[in-house]
C-alpha cells in the first residue's frame, strides 16, 4: 500500500496543476454562460481523464525505459534541479509582473474569453492538448510519475494513486461546478467575483505557486547530489 508522504506529495503536485489561474477562470467562463452544466462538466470530465492518462503514460514509459527513479539516482535528481531552476525562474518572472503591474486583466484574458467561447468538441480537444503540454503541468505530471514509480508499487496501486492526483488536479475546477450544480443563481455573483480577481492577480498566483515548488525541487535535487 503507497505510504501517506506518497499520497501527499501526489496531492500537492495535483494541486500545483490546479492553482493556476487560466485553468480555473476557463471553467468559470463556462459557467458563467451557456448550457453551464454540460459545458462546465464535460470539461472538468475531460480534465481529470486527460490527467490521469498522462501519468499513466509517463509511468508505462518509465517503465519501459526501466528509468531508476530513487532518491539520489540519477533520473531523479537532474529531473527535481532542472525543474526546480524552471519554475523557480518561471515564478519570479510572473511575481515580478504581477508587483509591477496597475491591476488590469492580463493580456491572455482575452485570449481565454474567446477560448470559452470555442465549439465545445474543439475546446476540449484544445485543452486537454495544452495541459499535457504545458511546461510547468508537464513537469508536476513527471514529478507525480516519477514518486509512483520509485514506490515500486503494484499496478492496482499505480493507477489509484494516478487517479488519486488527477483528483487533485481537478479539484479547484470542480469546486465551482458542484456550486452551479447546488444553486447556480445563488452563485453566480461569487463566480462572476472570483474570475475578475484571477484576472487582475493571477500572476502573483502563478509566481507564488512556482516559486515555491521550484524551491522544494531543487532542495530535493540539491539533497539527490548529496546522496551521490
Amino acid at each position: 500500500m503507497a505510504e501517506p508522504r506518497i499520497w501527499t506529495e501526489l496531492l500537492t503536485y495535483g494541486l500545483g496543476v490546479a492553482l493556476s489561474p487560466i485553468h480555473i477562470v476557463l471553467p468559470l467562463l463556462l459557467l458563467l454562460g451557456g448550457s453551464p452544466l454540460r459545458r462546465g462538466g464535460l470539461f472538468v470530465g475531460g480534465w481529470l481523464l486527460t490527467s490521469a492518462l498522462a501519468v499513466i503514460g509517463l509511468l508505462t514509459l518509465g517503465h519501459g525505459l526501466l528509468l531508476d527513479m530513487t532518491h539520489g539516482s540519477d533520473h531523479r535528481t537532474g529531473l527535481d534541479l532542472i525543474g526546480g531552476g524552471a519554475l523557480i525562474a518561471l515564478g519570479g518572472r510572473e511575481l515580478i509582473r504581477g508587483l509591477l503591474d496597475d491591476g488590469a486583466a492580463p493580456a491572455w484574458s482575452g485570449a481565454v474569453d474567446r477560448f470559452a467561447a470555442m465549439p465545445l468538441p474543439l475546446l476540449l480537444l484544445i485543452s486537454s492538448v495544452t495541459e499535457v503540454i504545458s511546461p510547468d503541468d508537464l513537469l508536476l505530471f513527471a514529478k507525480s510519475a516519477a514518486l509512483i514509480l520509485a514506490a515500486q508499487l503494484p499496478l492496482q496501486e499505480e493507477i489509484a494513486c494516478s487517479i488519486g492526483f488527477s483528483t487533485a488536479a481537478t479539484a479547484l475546477l470542480l469546486v465551482p461546478f458542484l456550486a452551479v450544480l447546488i444553486g447556480r443563481e445563488r452563485v453566480l455573483p461569487l463566480l462572476q467575483r472570483g474570475k475578475t480577481a484571477l484576472l487582475r492577480r493571477g500572476e502573483l498566483v502563478v509566481g507564488s505557486l512556482s516559486f515555491g515548488l521550484g524551491s522544494y525541487l531543487g532542495w530535493q535535487g540539491i539533497r539527490g547530489l548529496m546522496i551521490n
